[in-house]
């Protein structure tokens, strides 16, 4: 069974310079979170009306599942709201814009500009995302580009106790200092009241830097401060001394860590271009393109590619062909770039490759054998040159589209045991009605991979699927299944060996 990657993701909401629609006051702004499901705009939340703003930051935070493995179309609409109806038809629209979930999570701030309906300019908008006879807890802060603070973190109520011990927890360093280990972190104490009125009895500031000097044998301590009695008593110290027992760095990256901390997916595609597939002037050929201009191999490239794109900086992905003649010799190739430009075999975005592949197909003869072993091998040597950078900056996927049975499979069982070493994983779709049975062999079903040799595989790194039980489901099912293993494959190689995401900072 494929393991699905399902993460909550945060956003956080604020907008600068919205469009002015009230008369002798600001407008009063609400945003609204909407997400595409099958062709259709369905609303999923919405934030707080804040009042007389053309800049609001709002406090309500969207609550969103996220799945590596699929487009999440997002759409960001502000309105002003001057009535108390729950319909936004009667309310002015101050403008929108529309993203992907993966794009704001690669990016970690998401910056758009706002449109009108008309796409025109209105504003920009941007996804940031004790004592004494008490109740104490405490709170931890971290504070944003612009000097506020936020709570991240609340600790148990300690009811009546004069002396209370918290329990330890356990939090993210990028929630608690943005991953900063200098970066300031306050702490408040609270006296808990039932009605919602907690008194400050003080607080104080520090750092992930001066935490870290916390051991069980040597703890640190804070003067807890509340400057209203400072101020108004002269003999006045503190409000009593908060004492961290132990604090400890342990690095525990989520798939998520790993991309929001630099991780790039390079994306790299493998076409079958042997005799088998028929002639692609034919209708019957697996290449043929229809008169929409498609057929089952640019499908998979599209529905695959759309994903992997967001968590590529320049989205240059290079594209190769195998098991077919080309020119200008004619010689049989397992590793021919379908551009024929062997220095440069890269194209420009998911529509590059499906160009390229549209200009190739006149060009070669249609072969054999079905070799995979060179493009796997071409795509490994890669992966080994990105290990020497001692972080987890680079992983490659390697997409294999194939209509037959596989000629080389020894070489091939080789080729893959010897990239489950590396930062890399192999994604084969099979086209048309053949017998996938050695695919699905690779997959790993009967048990542990093995090298013509005997050496099992270090991890699982294949992920196959046949096309055609796709071909009557919604376009986006089979990127859902074919990259569902994805960023566990990714979570598993990076943390076996101890790499972190080059953005954050190394630790004990």
């Amino acid at each position: 069974m494929a393991a699905q990657c399902v993460t909550k993701v945060e956003l956080s909401i604020a907008c600068t310079n919205l469009l002015d629609k009230d008369v002798g006051s600001k407008s009063d702004p609400l945003c609204v979170l909407l997400q595409n499901t099958s062709g259709q705009w369905y609303e999923v939340d919405r934030t707080e009306r804040i009042k007389n703003s053309l800049n609001p930051k709002f406090s309500k935070k969207f609550l969103i599942d996220y799945y590596f493995e699929l487009v999440q179309k997002l759409k960001f609409g502000i309105y002003d709201i001057d009535n108390k109806t729950f319909d936004l038809s009667d309310d002015d629209f101050l403008g929108e814009f529309e993203c992907t979930l993966g794009q704001i999570v690669s990016s970690r701030t998401l910056t758009k500009p706002l449109v009108l309906k008309n796409g025109k300019p209105a504003g920009r908008g941007s996804i940031m995302d004790f004592f004494g006879k008490s109740d104490p807890y405490l709170e931890f802060h971290k504070q944003t580009g612009d000097g506020s603070w936020v709570m991240v973190h609340r600790t148990e109520v300690i009811k009546n106790n004069l002396n209370p011990v918290w329990r330890p927890f356990k939090i993210s360093l990028n929630s608690l200092c943005y991953s900063d280990m200098d970066k300031s972190i306050k702490v408040e104490c609270y006296d808990y009241d039932n009605d919602g009125s907690h008194d400050l009895i003080g607080s104080f500031q520090t750092t992930m830097s001066k935490l870290k000097e916390a051991s069980r044998s040597s703890p640190v301590e804070f003067e807890c401060i509340n400057e209203k009695k400072r101020q108004k008593k002269k003999s006045y110290k503190n409000s009593g001394i908060v004492s961290v027992k132990h604090c400890e760095v342990i690095v525990e990256c989520t798939f998520l860590d790993y991309i929001m901390g630099g991780c790039q997916l390079n994306f790299t595609v493998g076409i079958d271009f042997t005799g088998s597939n028929g002639d692609p002037r034919s209708p019957d050929s697996l290449h043929y393109l229809s008169p929409s201009g498609v057929n089952e191999y640019l499908t998979a490239i599209w529905s695959v590619g759309m994903v992997i794109q967001d968590y590529d900086a320049d989205k240059m992905f290079p594209a190769f062909g195998f098991g077919a003649q080309i020119p200008p010799s004619f010689q049989v190739s397992h590793e021919f770039p379908i551009n024929f430009n062997p220095s440069n075999p890269f194209c420009s975005g998911i529509q590059g490759i499906v160009d390229a592949y549209r200009a190739c197909l006149p060009q070669v003869k249609l072969y054999g054998p079905t070799n995979f072993s060179p493009i796997i091998n071409h795509v490994a040597r890669f992966a080994a040159a990105a290990t020497q950078q001692q972080t987890a900056s680079q992983y490659f996927i390697l997409l294999i589209i194939t209509d037959g049975v596989i000629t080389d499979l020894d070489q091939t069982r080789t080729a893959i045991v010897n990239a489950s070493k590396l930062p890399m994983s192999i994604i084969i779709v099979g086209v048309g009605g053949a017998d996938f049975g050695a695919m699905e062999f690779l997959d790993g079903d009967d048990g542990v991979l093995r090298s013509s040799s005997g050496e099992p595989a270090v991890r699982d790194i294949v992920q196959f699927v046949p096309f055609r039980k796709f071909q009557n489901a919604p376009k986006e099912a089979l990127a859902q299944c074919v990259l569902a293993e994805v960023p566990q494959q990714v979570v598993n190689y990076f943390s076996t060996y101890k790499l972190q995401p080059p953005n954050t900072p190394a630790s004990k």
